[in-house]
Protein backbone atom coordinates (compact mmCIF):
# COMPACT_ATOMS: atom_id res chain seq x y z
CA UNK A 1 0.00 0.00 0.00
CA UNK A 2 3.20 2.42 0.71
CA UNK A 3 4.48 1.98 -2.67
CA UNK A 4 1.42 2.90 -4.56
CA UNK A 5 0.52 5.78 -1.64
CA UNK A 6 3.63 7.93 -3.24
CA UNK A 7 2.38 7.87 -6.94
CA UNK A 8 -1.31 8.41 -5.57
CA UNK A 9 -0.08 11.99 -4.09
CA UNK A 10 0.43 13.46 -7.96
CA UNK A 11 -2.71 14.43 -9.09
CA UNK A 12 -4.06 13.55 -12.46
CA UNK A 13 -2.35 14.99 -15.52
CA UNK A 14 -5.73 14.84 -17.37
CA UNK A 15 -8.02 15.95 -13.86
CA UNK A 16 -5.86 19.17 -13.09
CA UNK A 17 -2.68 20.13 -15.44
CA UNK A 18 -2.04 23.01 -13.25
CA UNK A 19 -2.02 21.01 -9.76
CA UNK A 20 -0.38 17.69 -11.51
CA UNK A 21 2.63 20.64 -12.07
CA UNK A 22 2.64 21.66 -8.90
CA UNK A 23 2.65 18.13 -7.58
CA UNK A 24 5.51 17.00 -9.26
CA UNK A 25 7.69 19.78 -8.66
CA UNK A 26 7.26 19.88 -5.13
CA UNK A 27 7.35 15.79 -4.83
CA UNK A 28 10.14 15.58 -6.84
CA UNK A 29 12.23 18.15 -4.54
CA UNK A 30 12.66 20.59 -7.42
CA UNK A 31 11.36 23.89 -5.59
CA UNK A 32 10.02 24.65 -2.43
CA UNK A 33 7.98 27.62 -1.43
CA UNK A 34 9.66 30.51 0.87
CA UNK A 35 8.86 33.25 3.24
CA UNK A 36 9.23 35.70 0.62
CA UNK A 37 6.22 36.39 -1.01
CA UNK A 38 6.56 35.28 -4.99
CA UNK A 39 9.76 34.13 -4.05
CA UNK A 40 10.73 30.45 -4.83
CA UNK A 41 13.89 27.95 -2.91
CA UNK A 42 15.38 26.18 -6.41
CA UNK A 43 16.32 23.13 -3.91
CA UNK A 44 19.25 20.16 -5.32
CA UNK A 45 17.74 18.30 -7.42
CA UNK A 46 16.30 21.38 -9.38
CA UNK A 47 19.39 23.14 -9.15
CA UNK A 48 21.17 20.33 -10.40
CA UNK A 49 19.42 20.90 -13.59
CA UNK A 50 19.86 24.10 -13.96
CA UNK A 51 23.28 23.66 -13.74
CA UNK A 52 23.63 21.01 -16.60
CA UNK A 53 21.32 23.37 -18.51
CA UNK A 54 23.91 26.15 -17.79
CA UNK A 55 26.83 24.44 -18.46
CA UNK A 56 25.63 22.69 -21.45
CA UNK A 57 24.37 26.38 -23.07
CA UNK A 58 27.69 28.38 -21.54
CA UNK A 59 29.16 25.72 -24.13
CA UNK A 60 27.45 26.32 -27.63
CA UNK A 61 27.48 30.26 -26.27
CA UNK A 62 31.87 30.21 -26.16
CA UNK A 63 31.81 28.05 -29.38
CA UNK A 64 29.67 30.87 -31.00
CA UNK A 65 32.50 33.32 -29.70
CA UNK A 66 30.84 34.85 -26.01
CA UNK A 67 32.41 35.67 -23.49
CA UNK A 68 31.04 36.16 -20.16
CA UNK A 69 30.94 39.25 -17.85
CA UNK A 70 29.06 40.31 -14.80
CA UNK A 71 27.36 43.79 -13.95
CA UNK A 72 25.33 45.41 -11.13
CA UNK A 73 22.39 44.05 -9.99
CA UNK A 74 21.61 47.98 -9.25
CA UNK A 75 20.62 50.27 -12.22
CA UNK A 76 20.23 53.83 -10.73
CA UNK A 77 16.89 55.32 -11.76
CA UNK A 78 18.12 57.96 -14.35
CA UNK A 79 20.12 55.22 -16.41
CA UNK A 80 16.98 53.20 -16.76
CA UNK A 81 15.17 56.65 -17.95
CA UNK A 82 17.22 57.05 -20.72
CA UNK A 83 15.35 54.92 -22.86
CA UNK A 84 11.56 55.85 -22.73
CA UNK A 85 10.08 53.00 -24.68
CA UNK A 86 12.29 49.80 -22.08
CA UNK A 87 11.65 51.65 -18.97
CA UNK A 88 7.51 52.06 -19.92
CA UNK A 89 7.74 48.57 -20.94
CA UNK A 90 9.35 47.17 -17.05
CA UNK A 91 7.52 49.66 -14.92
CA UNK A 92 4.88 47.65 -13.36
CA UNK A 93 7.62 44.97 -12.85
CA UNK A 94 10.73 47.06 -11.44
CA UNK A 95 11.81 47.03 -7.73
CA UNK A 96 12.88 49.79 -6.63
CA UNK A 97 15.44 50.51 -3.64
CA UNK A 98 15.09 53.87 -1.52
CA UNK A 99 17.18 53.23 1.37
CA UNK A 100 21.33 52.55 1.87
CA UNK A 101 21.23 51.47 5.55
CA UNK A 102 19.57 54.34 7.41
CA UNK A 103 19.42 56.76 5.26
CA UNK A 104 17.25 57.33 1.93
CA UNK A 105 19.42 57.53 -1.29
CA UNK A 106 19.39 60.53 -2.97
CA UNK A 107 18.54 58.67 -6.49
CA UNK A 108 16.35 55.36 -5.81
CA UNK A 109 17.97 52.84 -7.90
CA UNK A 110 16.06 49.57 -9.23
CA UNK A 111 17.31 45.89 -8.88
CA UNK A 112 17.83 44.99 -12.55
CA UNK A 113 14.69 43.43 -14.23
CA UNK A 114 17.24 43.09 -16.85
CA UNK A 115 20.51 44.77 -17.42
CA UNK A 116 20.64 46.71 -21.14
CA UNK A 117 20.80 49.77 -19.23
CA UNK A 118 24.25 48.81 -17.61
CA UNK A 119 25.79 47.28 -20.48
CA UNK A 120 24.88 50.08 -22.61
CA UNK A 121 26.59 52.38 -19.93
CA UNK A 122 29.39 50.35 -19.98
CA UNK A 123 29.65 50.03 -23.61
CA UNK A 124 29.82 54.13 -24.35
CA UNK A 125 32.96 53.61 -22.71
CA UNK A 126 34.42 50.68 -23.46
CA UNK A 127 33.97 51.29 -27.18
CA UNK A 128 35.75 53.94 -28.82
CA UNK A 129 36.85 52.67 -32.29
CA UNK A 130 36.23 49.86 -35.14
CA UNK A 131 39.01 47.36 -33.20
CA UNK A 132 36.91 46.95 -30.15
CA UNK A 133 33.58 45.77 -31.93
CA UNK A 134 32.11 43.34 -32.19
CA UNK A 135 31.70 42.57 -28.45
CA UNK A 136 30.00 39.22 -27.18
CA UNK A 137 29.05 39.53 -23.64
CA UNK A 138 26.81 37.18 -21.54
CA UNK A 139 26.09 36.80 -18.17
CA UNK A 140 24.89 34.36 -15.78
CA UNK A 141 22.23 36.04 -13.22
CA UNK A 142 19.48 36.55 -11.22
CA UNK A 143 16.54 38.97 -12.18
CA UNK A 144 14.01 40.85 -10.02
CA UNK A 145 10.36 41.68 -11.66
CA UNK A 146 7.27 42.26 -9.35
CA UNK A 147 4.98 39.82 -10.93
CA UNK A 148 1.58 39.37 -9.33
CA UNK A 149 1.35 35.71 -9.50
CA UNK A 150 3.47 33.36 -9.03
CA UNK A 151 3.84 29.40 -10.18
CA UNK A 152 7.33 27.56 -9.38
CA UNK A 153 9.46 27.90 -12.75
CA UNK A 154 7.30 29.49 -14.57
CA UNK A 155 6.92 32.74 -13.19
CA UNK A 156 8.66 34.28 -9.53
CA UNK A 157 9.56 37.42 -8.41
CA UNK A 158 12.90 36.81 -8.74
CA UNK A 159 14.59 33.93 -10.94
CA UNK A 160 18.09 32.91 -12.72
CA UNK A 161 19.09 33.41 -15.81
CA UNK A 162 21.54 34.20 -18.76
CA UNK A 163 21.18 37.33 -20.99
CA UNK A 164 23.10 38.10 -23.86
CA UNK A 165 24.54 41.88 -25.05
CA UNK A 166 26.27 42.55 -27.85
CA UNK A 167 27.58 45.63 -30.40
CA UNK A 168 28.47 45.61 -33.45
CA UNK A 169 29.89 47.82 -36.54
CA UNK A 170 26.91 47.25 -38.81
CA UNK A 171 23.17 46.41 -38.98
CA UNK A 172 24.04 43.00 -40.83
CA UNK A 173 26.48 42.00 -38.37
CA UNK A 174 23.87 42.95 -35.27
CA UNK A 175 21.04 41.08 -37.61
CA UNK A 176 23.06 38.18 -38.05
CA UNK A 177 23.76 37.61 -34.36
CA UNK A 178 20.57 37.85 -33.56
CA UNK A 179 19.24 34.69 -35.88
CA UNK A 180 22.62 33.26 -34.88
CA UNK A 181 21.65 32.79 -31.15
CA UNK A 182 17.70 31.92 -32.08
CA UNK A 183 19.37 28.97 -33.86
CA UNK A 184 21.56 28.31 -31.16
CA UNK A 185 18.52 28.28 -28.51
CA UNK A 186 16.56 26.03 -30.75
CA UNK A 187 19.15 23.43 -31.22
CA UNK A 188 19.99 23.24 -27.19
CA UNK A 189 16.42 22.76 -26.83
CA UNK A 190 15.90 19.89 -29.54
CA UNK A 191 19.45 18.45 -29.22
CA UNK A 192 19.79 18.33 -25.06
CA UNK A 193 16.10 19.00 -23.79
CA UNK A 194 14.53 17.01 -26.28
CA UNK A 195 11.71 20.22 -26.90
CA UNK A 196 10.65 20.68 -30.44
CA UNK A 197 10.58 24.30 -31.12
CA UNK A 198 8.72 26.50 -33.88
CA UNK A 199 11.41 29.48 -34.87
CA UNK A 200 10.19 32.92 -36.28
CA UNK A 201 9.59 36.74 -35.17
CA UNK A 202 7.18 38.32 -32.63
CA UNK A 203 4.61 41.04 -33.78
CA UNK A 204 4.96 44.90 -32.84
CA UNK A 205 2.88 44.42 -30.20
CA UNK A 206 4.35 41.02 -28.19
CA UNK A 207 8.04 42.06 -29.09
CA UNK A 208 10.59 43.50 -26.34
CA UNK A 209 10.05 47.11 -24.99
CA UNK A 210 13.09 49.00 -26.97
CA UNK A 211 13.82 46.37 -29.42
CA UNK A 212 13.77 46.56 -33.10
CA UNK A 213 12.52 43.04 -34.06
CA UNK A 214 11.75 40.38 -31.13
CA UNK A 215 12.78 36.53 -32.45
CA UNK A 216 11.48 33.66 -30.59
CA UNK A 217 11.48 29.93 -29.74
CA UNK A 218 7.86 28.34 -29.05
CA UNK A 219 7.77 25.03 -27.51
CA UNK A 220 3.85 23.59 -27.37
CA UNK A 221 3.40 21.90 -23.38
CA UNK A 222 1.35 18.46 -22.92
CA UNK A 223 -1.96 20.52 -22.24
CA UNK A 224 -1.53 22.54 -25.48
CA UNK A 225 -0.36 25.74 -23.91
CA UNK A 226 2.68 27.32 -25.24
CA UNK A 227 5.83 28.57 -23.64
CA UNK A 228 7.75 31.04 -24.81
CA UNK A 229 11.35 29.19 -24.09
CA UNK A 230 14.47 31.53 -25.28
CA UNK A 231 14.04 35.10 -27.25
CA UNK A 232 16.80 36.98 -29.04
CA UNK A 233 16.53 40.95 -29.54
CA UNK A 234 17.56 43.02 -32.61
CA UNK A 235 17.63 46.91 -31.25
CA UNK A 236 19.53 48.30 -33.94
CA UNK A 237 20.69 51.53 -32.72
CA UNK A 238 18.29 52.64 -30.82
CA UNK A 239 19.66 52.07 -27.70
CA UNK A 240 23.31 53.57 -28.74
CA UNK A 241 21.62 56.85 -29.94
CA UNK A 242 20.22 56.55 -26.36
CA UNK A 243 23.49 56.42 -24.55
CA UNK A 244 25.55 57.47 -27.09
CA UNK A 245 27.56 55.09 -27.61
CA UNK A 246 29.61 55.56 -30.67
CA UNK A 247 32.59 54.46 -32.28
CA UNK A 248 35.41 55.59 -35.16
CA UNK A 249 34.96 53.54 -37.87
CA UNK A 250 37.66 52.49 -40.92
CA UNK A 251 36.62 55.88 -42.64
CA UNK A 252 37.79 58.07 -39.38
CA UNK A 253 33.96 58.84 -39.34
CA UNK A 254 32.04 58.29 -36.24
CA UNK A 255 29.12 55.84 -35.96
CA UNK A 256 26.30 54.53 -33.93
CA UNK A 257 26.89 50.85 -32.78
CA UNK A 258 24.14 48.33 -33.38
CA UNK A 259 23.00 46.26 -30.47
CA UNK A 260 21.69 42.81 -29.65
CA UNK A 261 20.34 41.09 -26.86
CA UNK A 262 19.21 37.51 -25.85
CA UNK A 263 18.13 35.52 -22.62
CA UNK A 264 16.69 32.00 -21.69
CA UNK A 265 15.95 31.59 -17.97
CA UNK A 266 15.22 28.91 -15.15
CA UNK A 267 11.41 28.65 -16.67
CA UNK A 268 13.05 26.48 -19.32
CA UNK A 269 12.70 23.65 -16.49
CA UNK A 270 9.18 24.12 -16.35
CA UNK A 271 9.20 23.43 -20.18
CA UNK A 272 11.16 20.26 -19.49
CA UNK A 273 8.44 18.86 -16.92
CA UNK A 274 5.48 19.82 -18.70
CA UNK A 275 6.62 18.46 -22.18
CA UNK A 276 8.17 15.31 -21.23
CA UNK A 277 6.43 14.57 -17.50
CA UNK A 278 3.74 11.74 -16.99
CA UNK A 279 1.24 10.34 -14.07
CA UNK A 280 4.03 9.21 -12.48
CA UNK A 281 6.18 12.55 -12.18
CA UNK A 282 9.20 14.04 -14.05
CA UNK A 283 10.75 12.14 -16.97
CA UNK A 284 14.21 13.53 -17.61
CA UNK A 285 15.90 13.82 -21.03
CA UNK A 286 19.15 11.80 -19.76
CA UNK A 287 21.28 15.11 -21.17
CA UNK A 288 20.08 17.23 -18.27
CA UNK A 289 19.25 14.76 -15.62
CA UNK A 290 21.68 14.60 -12.60
CA UNK A 291 21.28 10.94 -11.98
CA UNK A 292 21.02 8.95 -15.13
CA UNK A 293 21.24 5.67 -13.50
CA UNK A 294 20.22 4.30 -10.24
CA UNK A 295 20.95 1.34 -9.05
CA UNK A 296 18.42 -0.51 -6.83
CA UNK A 297 19.75 -3.60 -5.07
CA UNK A 298 17.23 -6.22 -4.34
CA UNK A 299 17.27 -8.11 -1.22
CA UNK A 300 20.55 -6.14 -0.13
CA UNK A 301 21.07 -7.55 3.14
CA UNK A 302 21.64 -10.80 1.68
CA UNK A 303 25.54 -11.20 1.35
CA UNK A 304 27.63 -9.69 -1.44
CA UNK A 305 24.42 -7.81 -3.34
CA UNK A 306 25.60 -4.16 -2.19
CA UNK A 307 29.07 -4.73 -2.64
CA UNK A 308 28.10 -5.59 -6.40
CA UNK A 309 25.47 -2.78 -6.87
CA UNK A 310 28.97 -0.99 -5.62
CA UNK A 311 30.79 -2.03 -8.03
CA UNK A 312 28.59 -1.49 -11.08
CA UNK A 313 28.41 1.82 -9.85
CA UNK A 314 32.16 2.65 -9.81
CA UNK A 315 32.11 0.56 -13.76
CA UNK A 316 29.63 3.12 -14.75
CA UNK A 317 31.76 5.50 -13.51
CA UNK A 318 31.41 7.61 -17.07
CA UNK A 319 27.76 8.56 -16.19
CA UNK A 320 25.99 10.62 -13.54
CA UNK A 321 24.97 7.07 -11.37
CA UNK A 322 24.42 6.76 -7.62
CA UNK A 323 23.17 3.41 -5.83
CA UNK A 324 19.89 3.61 -3.71
CA UNK A 325 20.80 1.74 -0.04
CA UNK A 326 18.23 3.31 1.65
CA UNK A 327 16.28 0.67 3.90
CA UNK A 328 13.18 1.37 2.01
CA UNK A 329 11.44 -1.72 0.19
CA UNK A 330 11.78 -2.11 -3.85
CA UNK A 331 8.65 -1.04 -4.69
CA UNK A 332 9.12 2.15 -2.48
CA UNK A 333 12.41 3.11 -4.56
CA UNK A 334 10.94 2.20 -7.53
CA UNK A 335 8.08 4.41 -7.55
CA UNK A 336 10.61 7.15 -6.22
CA UNK A 337 12.65 7.31 -8.76
CA UNK A 338 10.21 7.41 -11.30
CA UNK A 339 8.94 10.51 -9.35
CA UNK A 340 12.42 11.85 -9.97
CA UNK A 341 12.71 11.31 -13.65
CA UNK A 342 15.89 9.11 -13.41
CA UNK A 343 16.30 7.97 -16.89
CA UNK A 344 17.44 4.37 -16.34
CA UNK A 345 16.78 1.86 -13.31
CA UNK A 346 19.12 -1.12 -12.94
CA UNK A 347 18.46 -3.52 -10.75
CA UNK A 348 20.32 -6.88 -8.96
CA UNK A 349 19.40 -9.26 -6.45
CA UNK A 350 21.26 -12.22 -5.33
CA UNK A 351 19.88 -14.16 -8.64
CA UNK A 352 20.62 -11.47 -11.38
CA UNK A 353 24.73 -11.98 -9.86
CA UNK A 354 24.36 -15.69 -10.26
CA UNK A 355 23.01 -15.48 -13.63
CA UNK A 356 25.83 -12.67 -14.78
CA UNK A 357 23.10 -10.62 -15.70
CA UNK A 358 20.77 -7.32 -14.40
CA UNK A 359 17.68 -5.81 -14.90
CA UNK A 360 17.65 -2.34 -16.79
CA UNK A 361 14.11 -0.60 -16.43
CA UNK A 362 13.10 2.21 -18.46
CA UNK A 363 11.98 5.37 -17.69
CA UNK A 364 10.64 6.80 -20.58
CA UNK A 365 8.04 3.95 -22.09
CA UNK A 366 8.43 1.46 -18.60
CA UNK A 367 9.94 -1.34 -21.04
CA UNK A 368 12.75 -3.69 -18.69
CA UNK A 369 15.30 -5.67 -20.69
CA UNK A 370 17.96 -8.08 -19.00
CA UNK A 371 21.46 -7.19 -19.54
CA UNK A 372 24.76 -9.22 -19.22
CA UNK A 373 27.00 -7.64 -16.45
CA UNK A 374 30.03 -7.86 -18.45
CA UNK A 375 27.98 -5.87 -21.12
CA UNK A 376 26.50 -3.37 -18.56
CA UNK A 377 28.47 -0.25 -19.71
CA UNK A 378 27.44 -0.04 -23.58
CA UNK A 379 23.88 -1.64 -22.83
CA UNK A 380 23.54 1.71 -20.54
CA UNK A 381 25.15 3.83 -22.90
CA UNK A 382 22.69 2.55 -26.12
CA UNK A 383 19.72 2.87 -24.07
CA UNK A 384 20.39 6.28 -22.03
CA UNK A 385 20.50 7.56 -26.16
CA UNK A 386 17.60 5.97 -27.40
CA UNK A 387 15.52 7.42 -24.26
CA UNK A 388 17.03 11.20 -25.06
CA UNK A 389 15.89 10.49 -28.92
CA UNK A 390 12.63 8.85 -28.32
CA UNK A 391 11.76 11.87 -25.53
CA UNK A 392 12.06 14.31 -28.98
CA UNK A 393 10.54 11.92 -31.16
CA UNK A 394 7.22 11.68 -28.97
CA UNK A 395 7.41 15.77 -28.06
CA UNK A 396 7.70 16.35 -31.52
CA UNK A 397 4.41 14.10 -32.44
CA UNK A 398 2.65 15.74 -29.84
CA UNK A 399 3.76 19.27 -31.59
CA UNK A 400 2.80 18.37 -34.80
CA UNK A 401 -0.28 16.23 -33.99
CA UNK A 402 -1.76 19.97 -32.23
CA UNK A 403 -0.25 22.40 -35.12
CA UNK A 404 -3.90 23.22 -36.73
CA UNK A 405 -5.27 25.67 -39.56
CA UNK A 406 -7.83 28.12 -39.98
CA UNK A 407 -8.91 30.03 -42.76
CA UNK A 408 -11.87 31.50 -41.63
CA UNK A 409 -13.17 33.56 -38.46
CA UNK A 410 -15.46 30.46 -37.54
CA UNK A 411 -13.18 28.02 -38.28
CA UNK A 412 -10.92 29.63 -36.00
CA UNK A 413 -12.96 30.88 -32.71
CA UNK A 414 -14.05 26.95 -32.98
CA UNK A 415 -10.47 25.13 -33.37
CA UNK A 416 -9.65 27.13 -29.96
CA UNK A 417 -12.94 26.71 -28.38
CA UNK A 418 -12.65 22.56 -29.16
CA UNK A 419 -8.92 22.14 -29.47
CA UNK A 420 -5.89 23.25 -27.75
CA UNK A 421 -2.54 23.87 -29.82
CA UNK A 422 -1.51 25.94 -32.22
CA UNK A 423 -3.84 27.38 -34.85
CA UNK A 424 -2.03 28.81 -37.90
CA UNK A 425 -4.00 31.62 -39.55
CA UNK A 426 -3.21 34.48 -41.73
CA UNK A 427 -2.88 37.87 -40.57
CA UNK A 428 -3.93 41.41 -41.62
CA UNK A 429 -0.33 42.58 -39.45
CA UNK A 430 -3.19 45.41 -37.65
CA UNK A 431 -2.21 45.89 -34.03
CA UNK A 432 -5.66 46.63 -33.52
CA UNK A 433 -7.07 43.12 -34.45
CA UNK A 434 -4.61 41.46 -32.95
CA UNK A 435 -5.88 43.05 -29.61
CA UNK A 436 -9.39 42.19 -30.55
CA UNK A 437 -8.53 38.39 -30.77
CA UNK A 438 -7.39 38.80 -27.54
CA UNK A 439 -9.37 40.27 -25.90
CA UNK A 440 -12.05 38.21 -27.62
CA UNK A 441 -10.52 34.96 -27.26
CA UNK A 442 -7.68 35.17 -24.74
CA UNK A 443 -5.24 33.74 -27.34
CA UNK A 444 -2.12 35.46 -28.19
CA UNK A 445 0.05 35.43 -31.13
CA UNK A 446 2.86 33.05 -30.43
CA UNK A 447 4.72 33.71 -33.41
CA UNK A 448 5.70 35.04 -37.26
CA UNK A 449 7.42 31.49 -38.41
CA UNK A 450 10.46 31.67 -40.56
CA UNK A 451 8.47 28.96 -42.60
CA UNK A 452 5.53 30.94 -44.15
CA UNK A 453 2.96 29.87 -45.82
CA UNK A 454 0.11 31.51 -47.56
CA UNK A 455 -3.16 30.13 -46.28
CA UNK A 456 -5.54 32.75 -46.90
CA UNK A 457 -5.73 35.81 -48.97
CA UNK A 458 -7.43 37.66 -46.11
CA UNK A 459 -7.03 37.90 -42.38
CA UNK A 460 -8.94 35.32 -40.53
CA UNK A 461 -10.14 37.93 -37.68
CA UNK A 462 -11.09 41.24 -39.61
CA UNK A 463 -10.92 39.93 -43.16
CA UNK A 464 -8.86 42.90 -44.76
CA UNK A 465 -5.92 41.78 -46.77
CA UNK A 466 -3.47 39.30 -45.12
CA UNK A 467 0.13 39.73 -44.35
CA UNK A 468 1.47 37.27 -42.72
CA UNK A 469 0.71 33.37 -41.50
CA UNK A 470 0.85 33.45 -37.45
CA UNK A 471 1.01 31.32 -34.68
CA UNK A 472 -2.11 31.68 -32.40
CA UNK A 473 -2.11 30.22 -29.11
CA UNK A 474 -2.73 30.21 -25.46
CA UNK A 475 0.18 30.36 -23.77
CA UNK A 476 1.96 30.43 -19.79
Amino acid sequence: MADKKLVEAITSMDEDFARWYTDVVKKAELIDYSNVKGCMVIKPAGYAIWELIQRQLDDMFKAAGVENVYMPMFIPEGLLQKEKDHVEGFAPEVAWVTHGGMNPLQERMCVRPTSETLFCDFYKGDIQSYRDLPRVYNQWCSVVRWEKETRPFLRSREFLWQEGHTAHATAEEAQERTEQMLDIYAEFCERVLAIPVVKGRKTEKEKFAGAEATYTIEALMHDGKALQSGTSHNFGDGFAKAFGIQFTDRDNKLKYVHQTSWGMSTRIIGAIIMVHGDNSGLVLPPKVAPTQVMIIPIQQKKEGVLEKAYELKDRLSSFRVKVDDSDKSPGWKFSEQEMRGIPIRVEIGPKDIEAGKCVICRRDNGEKVEAALDELEHAVAEILKDIQENLFRKAKAHLESHIYVAKTKDEFVKLFAEKSGFVKAMWCGERECEEKIKEDMSVTSRCMPYEQECLSDTCVYCGKPAKKMVYWGRAY
